[in-house]
């Protein structure tokens, strides 16, 4: 009688029993605080070297002892990274000091609650510079890096406030109509557009790395567990945040989608994971893009104006410039996502 092979399945996803990922490097874009914070801690808990992305030296260095306190033997370094300079970000990944990168998580944010709006020194709109424009423009500087590792992985983090939102192609900026939650929003939509579209272009040139884009969820500070000195909580705190906890959660269990995203085997480019409790609290599972998220002719032409106006292609690994072919004389994009001139910068 034949004998049948035993097929072994997978083994659940588990956010507290994590993969091994000795001799794997991950970078995370504001590792030193909120969701970024516990995303590293939960890395180096794998043995992997996690590099904390972020501006101030002194943070980051808070941080790591933190996680040192509870991963004993973790392995961390420090990278300077201010995304709202794009003239800065080169310098910074080539300062990073590696020869391969496993996975990149593109945390780091900024949300802005009140008005005046407020430009970077490169006249980019903060939010929308720093959410999208500076991981799309580093992306194409770690591009080699990430070439070198097969199957590495770029996870970017949207949110679910992008859910409800539009782009205006012809106002990427909010030049116009600045509205500070809107475009805090309309950012964080132009993440999950990039990181889909990303995994398209990846695709189409034969590479192995994935692109997946995550969203945390409902994450709130109070119901997120203490990390002194960076996050204390007192238990006065934490009573009056439980009625919350019926509808979303912690920072802790915010990271788990991008944790999962850079450590499942199971994982595909192209895929968005969420809490899976009304995508606001939860273990991670897969969510289906729709409505403006799904929008694939809105994301090309995002990447088109982009490219334009940080001069780099994260799918091309050729951070030399852009193809002129892509954009019309003036800085206008022939496909129409509108003029990219004085008034959009």
């Amino acid at each position: 009688m034949p004998t049948v092979s035993a097929v072994t399945a997978a083994p659940a996803w588990d956010v507290r029993r994590l993969p091994r990922a000795d001799g794997k490097f991950f970078l995370v874009t504001g590792g030193n605080a909120g969701i970024g914070y516990f995303v590293a801690e939960q890395l180096a808990g794998t043995g992997g070297t996690v590099v904390l992305g972020c501006r101030d030296a002194v943070k980051a260095e808070a941080a790591m002892g933190s996680i040192r306190s509870r991963v004993p033997g973790a392995e961390l370094r420090h990278m300077r990274l201010d995304l709202a300079d794009l003239g800065s970000l080169e310098a910074s990944v080539d300062a990073l000091g590696l020869d391969r990168l496993d996975a990149v998580v593109h945390n780091a944010g900024v949300a802005l609650d009140h008005t005046p709006r407020r430009e970077t020194k490169d006249g980019h709109e903060l939010m929308f510079a720093t959410n999208h424009l500076g991981h799309f423009a580093p992306t194409g500087w770690l591009a080699p890096l990430l070439a070198v590792a097969p199957g590495s992985r770029i996870v970017t983090t949207g949110s679910f406030a992008a859910k409800s939102e539009h782009l205006d192609l012809d106002d990427l900026q909010s030049t116009h109509d600045y509205r500070p939650k809107r475009a805090y929003a309309r950012s964080k939509l132009a993440q999950t557009l990039f990181g889909l579209e990303l995994d398209r272009r990846l695709r189409a040139a034969g590479s192995t790395a994935l692109s997946v884009v995550v969203h945390p969820g409902g994450a709130l500070d109070s119901l997120t567990p203490a990390r002194p000195p960076l996050h204390a909580r007192t238990s006065a705190e934490r009573l009056r945040a439980l009625p919350a906890a019926l509808l979303v959660q912690g920072k802790e269990a915010g990271a788990w989608p991008a944790v999962r995203a850079v450590l499942d085997p199971a994982v595909r480019g192209g895929q968005l994971w969420a809490p899976h409790r009304f995508g606001l609290r939860g273990e991670p599972a897969l969510e289906t893009p729709q409505g403006p998220r799904a929008d694939t002719a809105t994301a090309a032409r995002l990447w088109t104006a982009s490219r334009a106006l940080t001069g780099i292609d994260p799918a091309g690994i050729d951070p030399t410039g852009i193809d002129p072919a892509g954009i019309g004389p003036n800085g206008v994009d022939p496909s129409g996502a509108g003029s990219l001139t004085d008034h959009h910068l």
